[in-house]
């Protein structure tokens, strides 16, 4: 068996790996609940065995991660820990779908024999043999008059199964009509198809997906001729047959017309009664827009964590080239170009001068110099403003006099000039071998790689402006968080100005608890992100008049993980995590994603949970009409000691009265 062990002390999972592995049996491990629900999908192990206290992710919400997916589900999950907190950790485990709950320090052996004692278990079942009955002959003849009540009795039970199996009959052609219902009305694409991998059944929201008018339309089509990538169709198709599961798959696909779609797979190979494969079923999803919000996030994301990098440079390094030649190979991965580099400003001679380069087939430009007004990049540096030619080789153009494209076939141009504290101090010009076409997101990044440029040689020549240079360049972070969360106020419906309004509260809060300024800075990004995680919402959910349906609801309770997924990647956003990924936490267990209580609830995240269910019960909304100031207080000290932590409650009226 593959067996998976989830235990954040390392002597306790090779323990337990060396008593898996001596039984002949393969160990998995893993370090905490979200290590071990990766591990255990990529190697669907027949059993788990998990500690119940660990980091980021304890065993609890990790079982109940394991149940929500339809793969992992059936495998037996048994505890193994030295937490006990009576009956009711044992209740909770078993109402999750534990098979047992096993307290340590039971020596490991003995948890082995409860294991196999788990998995062996099964009903024994009397077979009724022809020496079994030769044996009671005269026991039947002597009592045939019991035989016969008995089997009156056997004749009246099956008229009574005949009857149920009548009326399951009828609940199942009712059951029938139901499913045509909501095959036909379904939003997402429901589909069949045979051996030879052609569309035999698919209903109108899949056709529609796939771009046809009607399911006719596909029927007889083959499935794989959707997909855009072929190692997804030979991935898809031979997992699918191997595994004989349900899968799930992102995969490229394409409409009628060709045009690229991404869709979100789950299937299952269909068996005969020999076992002989005959077809696949299965949901298909158009994911087409959340992939690309996804990615536009990540960039976002990719661009704030390069400017981070240089920062760190500059912050670390007195060295010029070295933090230059950073700075460089963000600029031609970042932004995608050929080759770039920087030409520096003598302040004496009032020559630019080669500084640092990346991407050329040749060094000619690093034995060459001009002065200001002089070329592209003397004329940008001159004008104090970017400089681009769409195509150099149709211009009769310096670099041309230089020889430069003999062999290096540029096409695409750019001057940025280096300024800081309004004087030049470099320019920073940019190639690429075919067209560029930039928008108004390419030119944004661009300014401030070139601020971050300035900043960097500035500091190499002015080191004690080097604190405000972080300083400015700190609050240009802020700012972009600070955007970040206007445009999730605007995508959310939010109040003007809700964001801002519930950070500044919250740090008053928190510097009356006594916070140092260095947590004050986390506790503010994070309060200025809260709801970042809201970006994986499907806006037909987050921006709904209505009510939530329960699975709506359980849709909309993962913001917290999407933020945690979104966030925990960039080191310096992770201390901010807090309030983004624990606000939703109720101070008796019950809130979510993962069930906290009391003080394991983050403080941040406790004095945020008032502070913005304050500020959401006193602005208007879609559903509602704000509340008063009053009904919104009463509120907060009703659920104190249940939603909310007290002692946070009370510090909030008294600042607030």
């Amino acid at each position: 068996m593959k067996i998976l062990i989830v235990d954040d002390d390392r002597d306790n999972r090779e323990l337990l790996r060396y008593i898996v592995e001596e039984k002949g049996n393969e160990a998995i491990v893993a370090e905490d609940g979200l290590d071990g629900l990766r591990m255990a999908k990529i190697h669907i192990p027949d059993l788990i065995i998990s500690d119940a206290l660990m980091p980021i992710m304890d065993g609890f919400q990790f079982l109940r991660m394991i149940k929500e997916d339809k793969r992992l589900r059936p495998i037996p999950f048994i505890f193994y820990s030295a937490v006990y907190k009576g009956d009711k950790d044992v209740d909770l485990a078993i109402a999750l779908g534990a098979e047992a709950y096993i307290i340590k320090p039971k020596a490991p052996s003995a948890l082995w024999e409860e294991v196999e004692m788990i998995l062996s278990e099964q009903k024994e079942e009397k077979v009724i043999t022809p020496e079994l009955i030769t044996e009671n002959e005269d026991y039947l003849k002597r009592y045939s008059d019991v035989v016969a009540a008995k089997l009156e009795e056997k004749v009246a039970e099956l008229e009574k199964e005949i009857a149920e199996r009548n009326k399951i009959e009828s609940e199942l052609y009712e059951s029938r009509k139901r499913y045509k219902s909501l095959f036909e009305s379904s939003l997402d694409g429901i589909y069949r198809s045979d051996a030879n991998g052609l569309f035999t059944l698919i209903n109108q929201a899949g056709a529609e997906i796939l771009g046809h008018t009607t399911p006719d339309e596909v029927i007889g089509q083959p499935v794989l001729g959707y997909w855009f990538d072929p190692g997804d169709r030979d991935k898809f198709m031979s997992e699918l047959i191997a595994e004989k599961s349900l899968r799930s798959y992102h995969i490229h696909g394409k409409r009628k017309n060709g045009e690229t779609i991404e869709l979100e797979l789950t299937s299952k190979a269909m068996e005969d009664e020999r076992g002989n494969f005959i077809g696949v079923e299965g949901i298909l999803r158009d994911i087409t827009e959340k992939v690309r919000a996804d990615e536009r996030i990540q960039r976002q994301m990719q661009k704030l964590s390069a400017l981070r990098s240089i920062d760190m440079a500059i912050s670390s390094s007195f060295d010029l080239p070295f933090t230059l030649k950073i700075f460089i190979e963000h600029v031609v991965t970042e932004l995608k170009v050929d080759a770039a580099n920087v030409l520096l400003l003598n302040p004496h001679t009032k020559m630019l001068e080669y500084a640092a380069s990346q991407g050329f087939r040749t060094n000619v430009l690093k034995h060459h110099h001009m002065r200001i007004g002089e070329g592209y990049a003397g004329n940008a540096a001159l004008e104090n403003q970017i400089l681009g030619i769409p195509n150099l080789q149709v211009e009769d153009n310096f670099f041309v006099r230089l020889g430069l494209f003999k062999k290096e076939d540029f096409i695409a141009y750019y001057a940025v000039p280096l300024v800081t504290k309004e004087h030049v101090k470099g320019v920073l010009e940019i190639f690429h071998r075919s067209p560029l076409e930039p928008d108004d997101e390419w030119f944004e990044f661009l300014d401030s790689l070139a601020l971050q440029a300035a900043i960097a040689i500035d500091n190499n020549s002015l080191f004690h402006d080097l604190e405000r240079a972080n300083m400015d360049l700190f609050i240009a972070y802020d700012s972009t968080i600070e955007g970040w969360s206007r445009a999730l106020d605007y995508r959310d419906k939010e109040t003007e100005g809700h964001s801002q309004r519930v950070t500044e509260m919250t740090l008053r809060i928190v510097r009356e608890m006594g916070m140092n300024e260095e947590e004050v800075v986390h506790v503010r990004r994070g309060a200025l992100l809260h709801d970042i995680g809201k970006m994986g919402i499907p806006d037909s959910i987050l921006l709904k008049d209505a009510s939530l349906t329960e699975e709506e609801w359980q849709i909309m309770r993962r913001h917290p993980l999407y933020a945690y997924e979104l966030l925990y990647p960039i080191a310096y956003l992770r201390p901010a995590l807090d309030i983004p990924y624990c606000h939703h936490e109720h101070w008796d267990g019950n809130g979510y994603p993962r069930g906290l209580k009391g003080e394991q609830i983050p403080l941040p995240a406790r004095i945020f949970a008032v502070v913005d269910v304050w500020d959401g019960l006193r602005s208007d909304r879609p559903y509602r009409s704000a509340w008063s100031d009053e009904k919104a207080k009463e509120y907060l000290r009703a659920h104190s000691g249940t939603q909310f932590d007290p002692n946070v409650v009370d510090i909030f009226f008294k600042m607030k009265l």
